[in-house]
């Protein structure tokens, strides 16, 4: 069975943004629902998922996270 590799942003309930890295998208986006996610996910309630992309190596989706979180501005990532 191949691996995968996901970078997904998530919308929040008060419209603010969370990136993340994740083998398996819908599990992680329960995961953020049920309070066991990221501290972010906790302090602010996920709504829904607007952007994921899958990656042939978790290296390629980890440098993706770290471009989307750190080099594009809200406007860009919406």
């Amino acid at each position: 069975m191949k691996e995968s590799h996901y970078v997904y942003i998530l919308e929040t309930e008060k419209g603010t943004l969370y990136c993340g890295y994740t083998d398996d998208v819908e599990k992680r986006f329960q995961e953020h629902l049920s309070g066991k996610g990221a501290k972010y996910t906790k302090a602010f309630k996920p709504a829904k998922i607007v952007y994921k992309k899958r990656f042939k190596t978790k290296s390629e989706a980890m440098k993706e996270e770290y471009r989307i979180k750190h080099k594009l501005k809200k406007s860009q990532k919406i």
